[in-house]
């Protein structure tokens, strides 16, 4: 279960999960570069994409609280967008604390990185265009077309959870 702590005087906003403050997309991000090195900011979305998709299988619970919007690309978080707006290439990511992530966190991933990590940016945008997540929020959207439609935890768990013990093209 999620809860949302707002310290009003700080302008901060907590979620906590099992007690302890809950990573944020940004912070899954920073981990991403340090693990992974610099990268085009396409790749670095779709890699938190399949993080807190991963995870929601793996672990049954988000990985961070930041929505995951449909956008023309492919999945992106548009918190993480507003702190690399206008960068190509990424090499850190604004207040991202990879120190913040719980080691079954890390786990995930390392092991999202380990499989998608020698993807392109470009390549990982269209393996998420074949896929059902990305696919069913767009719905009748025109390709290329803006588009803010949510990527639920429910479709991205449903999905990934149905390619577990199937082979996957890498």
């Amino acid at each position: 279960m999620l809860t949302r702590i707002t310290l009003w005087k700080k302008g901060i906003v907590l979620w906590i999960q099992g007690g302890k403050a809950m990573a944020h997309v940004w912070d899954v991000a920073q981990y991403v570069l340090d693990k992974c090195g610099p990268m085009t900011a396409t790749k670095l979305q779709k890699l938190c994409y399949y993080s807190q998709a991963w995870h929601l299988v793996w672990e049954e619970e988000p990985l961070f609280p930041e929505r995951i919007e449909a956008w023309a690309n492919g999945p992106v978080s548009p918190q993480l967008y507003a702190k690399h707006r206008l960068q190509y290439q990424v090499d850190e990511v604004a207040d991202g604390d990879a120190d913040s992530l719980k080691p079954n966190e890390r786990s995930t991933v390392d092991m999202v990185c380990d499989f998608y990590g020698r993807r392109s940016g470009a390549e990982l945008s269209d393996l998420t265009h074949r896929e059902a997540p990305w696919r069913e929020a767009r719905g009748d959207t025109p390709p290329g077309a803006r588009s803010n439609a949510v990527i639920t935890h429910a479709a991205m768990g449903e999905y990934y959870e149905s390619l577990l013990g199937t082979s996957v093209d890498q």
